[in-house]
C-alpha cells in the first residue's frame, strides 16, 4: 500500500463505485444486487397468490415469535449498547469528525435536515401509536410493563413512560449507528453509499464480492417489504379516519384507493429529487405535524402539559428497569412489545439510516449524534405525553369510547380520543391529511434509498429507476392486500421481522468497522 494512503479509504481499493453497474432501458443498476433482489420480490409475490395467506401468517408468526422468544436478551442488550455507545461517540475526541471532511458544508438548513430524519424515521408511527400504546399498556389489553396493576395510578404514570421507552433514545440509537457508518464511509472515506461500504475494514476487498452483495440485497428486501407492510397496515388507519370523518367505506377498495394516491404522490416526489420533492414534503409534514400538537396540547390544556413532566419522571425512572431482559415478571409484555419493537426498529433501520445518511454531510459526529437521538427523542416525548396523556385522561374518567371500551381498534383510537375533543372533526381531519403526507414521505425516501443500494451506491440514479422501486412498494402492498388482506401484510410483517435477528449483529460489527475507520480519519483532536 503506498504510504500516506488511507487503508481504509477508496483509494486503498482497486474497486470504482459502478463498476459492476448495467446500464439499460434508462436503468443503471448494480447487477447482481438489482437482479436477485427483483427476481426475490418476484417469487415472493408468486408466492403470495399461491399459498393461503392465513396458513402464511400462522407459519411466519410462529417463526417470528420463535425468534423473539428465543433471542429476547440479544435484542435488549443489543438496544443497550447502540445507545451507549453512541451517547460515548458525543463526548469522545472522535465527536469532532466532520463528515465529508473538515470543509464539508452542511447541504440543508437544521430545520429541514431534522424534518427530513424525523418524518422518514417515526412520523407514521407517532400517528397510530401515540394514543393507542399507553391506553394499552394502562388497562392492560395485551399484559402491563413491569407488571404493574392494570388501571392503578402507577399503571397510567408507566404507561407513558414505558410508550416513551419504545420511542426515545433506543430506536434513534439504532438509526443513528446506521446512518453515522453510511455517511462517514461515503464521505469521509469516498466509498459508495451502501451497507456494504461499512464492512470494508472487516471484510477488505471481499465487501465488493457476494459477501456485500449479501448485506445489501437482504438491506433491499428489508427496505422494500418494510415499507410495503407501513404503507398496507397504514392504509388501514388512514381508511378508518377517512371512514370516521366521512363516512366513506373502510374496506378494501378505500384501503387501495390510499394507497394507489400516495404511490402516484411518492412517484412525483422522487422524481424531484430530494431538494425538490422529498425536503418539501418534509417540511409540510412537520408544519402540520406542530399545528396538530398546538391544537390538541391547548384544546386538552388541563391535562397535556402536566403529561409532559409525568411521561419524562417515568421514562427516567425506569429506563433501567425495563432495559434489563432478565429476571422480568412481565415476560409476555417485554417480548410482545419491547423485544418487537426492538426486532421492527432494526430491519428498518437500513432504510431510515441509508436516508439519514443521505441528508447529513457537514455535520460533526458530535452534531449528527446528538440531532439524531436527542432531538427526536425531546419532539416525541412531547408528543407522546400530549396524546398520551390525554387518552388516558379518558379512559380514567370514562369519557367517549375510549373511556367507555379502552382500546378495540388501534387504527381508531386516535379519532376516538379527538370525538369527544372540541373541534373533534378538524382534528381529524388535520390527523388524516397528516397519515397521508407521513406516508408519502416514507415511500418516496425508501425508494431513494433502495435506488441507491441497487444502484452500487450511487446518489444520482435514472428517473425511470426511482420511478420503478417507487411504484413496486405501492404494488406489492396492493397486490397484498387484494389477494389476502390484513392477513398478508401482517405475514409480511412477520417476516421482515424475522430479518432482524442477521441485521443486529450486522449492527454490531458495524460499531467495530466505524471505530476502526475512525482511528483512520484526521482531525483535529
Amino acid at each position: 500500500m503506498t504510504k500516506g494512503i488511507d487503508k481504509y479509504s477508496i483509494d486503498s481499493t482497486d474497486y470504482t463505485v459502478g463498476q459492476d453497474n448495467v446500464q439499460k432501458w434508462g436503468f443503471d443498476v448494480h447487477n447482481p444486487v438489482f437482479g436477485i433482489s427483483a427476481g426475490l420480490i418476484a417469487l415472493f409475490l408468486i408466492a403470495a397468490l399461491v399459498l393461503d395467506p392465513v396458513i402464511a401468517k400462522s407459519t411466519l408468526d410462529g417463526i417470528k415469535l420463535q425468534i423473539i422468544s428465543s433471542f429476547d436478551w440479544l435484542f435488549i442488550w443489543a438496544g443497550n449498547i447502540f445507545v451507549i455507545f453512541c451517547l460515548g461517540l458525543i463526548v469522545s475526541p472522535y465527536g469532532k469528525i466532520r463528515l465529508g471532511g473538515e470543509d464539508a458544508v452542511a447541504d440543508y438548513s437544521v430545520m429541514s435536515w431534522l424534518s427530513m430524519l424525523f418524518a422518514a424515521g417515526m412520523g407514521i408511527g407517532l400517528m397510530f401509536w401515540s394514543v393507542a400504546e399507553p391506553v394499552a399498556y394502562f388497562t392492560g389489553w395485551y399484559e402491563t410493563p413491569l407488571g404493574v396493576e392494570a388501571n392503578s395510578p402507577e399503571a397510567a404514570k408507566l404507561a407513558l413512560g414505558a410508550t416513551m421507552y419504545h420511542w426515545g433514545l433506543h430506536p434513534w440509537a439504532i438509526y443513528g449507528i446506521v446512518a453515522l457508518s453510511l455517511a462517514f464511509f461515503s464521505y469521509n472515506k469516498g466509498l459508495p453509499l451502501s451497507l456494504r461500504s461499512i464492512f470494508y475494514p472487516i471484510l477488505g476487498d471481499r465487501a465488493w464480492g457476494w459477501a456485500g452483495h449479501c448485506i445489501d440485497i437482504l438491506a433491499v428486501l428489508a427496505t422494500l417489504f418494510g415499507l410495503a407492510t407501513s404503507l398496507g397496515l397504514g392504509a388501514q388507519q388512514a381508511a378508518s379516519g377517512i371512514h370516521h370523518v366521512f363516512g366513506i367505506d373502510a374496506g378494501i377498495g378505500l384501503q387501495i384507493a390510499v394507497i394507489t394516491v400516495v404511490t402516484l404522490l411518492a412517484v412525483v416526489s422522487v422524481v424531484r429529487g430530494i431538494d425538490g420533492g422529498v425536503k418539501i414534503l418534509s417540511n409540510i409534514n412537520m408544519i402540520i405535524a406542530f399545528l396538530l400538537l398546538v391544537l390538541v396540547a391547548v384544546v386538552g390544556y388541563s391535562v397535556s402539559f402536566s403529561s409532559i413532566s409525568t411521561t419524562f419522571m417515568s421514562y427516567v425512572e425506569n429506563i433501567i428497569p425495563l432495559s434489563n431482559p432478565h429476571g422480568r415478571n412481565d415476560e409476555a409484555w417485554f417480548q410482545g412489545w419491547t423485544v418487537f419493537y426492538w426486532a421492527w426498529w432494526i430491519s428498518w433501520s437500513p432504510f431510515v439510516g441509508m436516508f439519514i445518511a443521505r441528508v447529513s454531510k457537514g455535520r460533526t459526529i458530535r452534531q449528527f449524534i446528538t440531532a439524531v437521538l436527542i432531538v427526536p427523542t425531546s419532539v416525541t416525548l412531547i408528543w407522546m405525553s400530549v396524546f398520551g396523556g390525554l387518552a388516558i385522561d379518558q379512559v380514567i374518567n370514562n369519557v367517549g369510547e375510549l373511556g367507555a371500551r379502552g382500546l378495540t381498534d388501534v387504527s381508531l383510537a386516535m379519532f376516538e380520543m379527538f370525538d369527544v375533543m372540541p373541534y373533534g372533526s378538524i382534528l381529524s381531519m388535520i390527523a388524516v391529511v397528516l397519515v397521508l403526507v407521513f406516508f408519502i414521505t416514507s415511500s418516496d425516501s425508501g425508494s431513494l434509498v433502495i435506488d441507491s443500494i441497487t444502484s452500487g451506491g450511487k446518489v444520482d440514479v435514472p428517473i425511470p429507476q426511482r420511478i420503478f422501486w417507487a411504484s413496486l412498494q405501492g404494488a406489492v402492498a396492493v397486490a397484498l392486500l387484494w389477494i389476502g388482506g390484513t392477513e398478508a401484510v401482517q405475514a409480511l410483517q412477520a417476516a421482515v421481522i424475522s430479518t432482524a435477528l442477521p441485521f443486529t449483529f450486522i449492527l454490531l460489527l458495524m460499531c467495530v468497522s466505524l471505530v476502526l475507520g475512525m482511528r483512520t480519519e484526521p482531525f483535529k483532536r
